[in-house]
């Protein structure tokens, strides 16, 4: 196999918060990993018991950030959680997924249905660093005031401007602007609001 990091001192880990190309392979963000799960299946079952406070304190446990009246419907999954953030008033319905590799950020005022993905991660196109394992992540920003409808896709490096609403299904692969409707595989602008 080939050294991709030759002269690189840095842990995967480390690679991976930077933005570049490593394998996920780090003992650290396993056990970061490992304790989201743990975390947020404790998180879904207190959810169902109606142990709103513990839940609510079990969530701010492994997310990045949680804003004030935020509310999240279990399940969710992440990767490592400490990488996402969600804003004040944020409405998640269930079965959100964000693969928070890279940070993922949430506004205040959204709605996110069901079934939505959040994905960071990218891995190389070329066949042999893929075989190799590389992989790396970019960022995601979804604005104030945006709603995604159920089973929208946003992919690695979207911003997604404030007002915006994404119709259900859309695969989000570019940036939106603020104040538009956008629709579709890929996504695209269908009109302002």
């Amino acid at each position: 196999m080939t050294d991709y990091f030759a002269g690189d001192p840095r842990t995967n880990r480390e690679r991976m918060l930077a933005g570049d190309l490593y394998i996920a392979d780090d003992p650290e963000s396993e056990r970061i990993y490992r304790r989201a799960q743990l975390l947020l299946e404790e998180y879904r079952l207190q959810s169902v018991r109606g142990e709103d406070e513990a839940a609510r304190q079990t969530l701010a446990d492994v997310l990045g950030t949680v804003g004030e009246g935020a509310a999240i419907r279990p399940p969710l999954f992440v990767d490592y959680g400490e990488n996402l953030h969600v804003g004040a008033r944020t409405f998640v319905n269930m079965n959100l997924t964000a693969l928070d590799v890279a940070e993922i950020r949430i506004g205040e005022d959204c709605q996110i249905g069901p079934n939505v993905q959040l994905l960071t991660p990218t891995h190389p196109v070329e066949p042999r660093p893929r075989r190799d394992k590389l992989e790396a992540a970019r960022p995601i920003t979804i604005g104030d005031n945006v709603w995604l409808g159920g089973g929208v896709i946003v992919c690695p490096g979207v911003t997604i401007g404030d007002n915006s609403v994404i119709g259900a299904g859309a695969v989000v692969t570019r940036d939106i602007p603020a104040n538009v409707v956008a629709v579709g595989n890929p996504a695209r602008v269908v009109r302002s609001v």
